[in-house]
């Protein structure tokens, strides 16, 4: 049974409670545990990340977050770098499913962050497994 660690960016809390209830069905449902941990936003998701694998407590992670579009250029550097940090973390060998979510506006961040609906938490859920699974088949 694998450990992962949630990592959320709380900041929207109606769509994040959305995200970690799909991730957690997914990963409850694989039959592994889990744990939620809070940072102020998605910048600070990879930073998190790389802390939390440094204690060796978890086997992977799932970042979750939601970042809409605002009027300034800020959504864009949220977005590219929180994205970067999480891939730069995978080039590493850490196992992360990416499910901060870069909408255009709210009913976009819902439809993708429902679990009824395109469940993005869950998605990122299962994709963090499948890199558990690929990373030791890989030794």
């Amino acid at each position: 049974m694998a450990h992962i660690l949630i990592v959320e960016a709380r900041f929207y809390d109606h769509l994040n409670d959305m995200l970690i209830a799909g991730a957690r069905a997914a990963i409850e449902g694989a039959g592994h545990s889990c744990e939620v941990l809070t940072v102020p936003g998605a910048l600070e998701v990879p930073g998190a990340i790389a802390m939390a694998a440094e204690t060796g407590r978890y086997d992977a992670f799932v970042a979750l977050g939601v970042v809409i579009r605002g009027e300034t250029y800020h959504f864009e550097i949220v977005s590219n770098e929180s994205a970067r940090g999480v891939m730069a973390l995978t080039l590493d060998g850490i196992a992360i499913g990416n499910g901060i979510l870069t909408t255009e506006n709210e009913a976009q961040a819902i439809a993708r962050a429902d679990p009824a609906q395109l469940d993005k938490g869950g998605g990122a859920a299962k994709a963090a497994l499948a890199m558990l699974d690929l990373k030791d088949r890989l030794g």
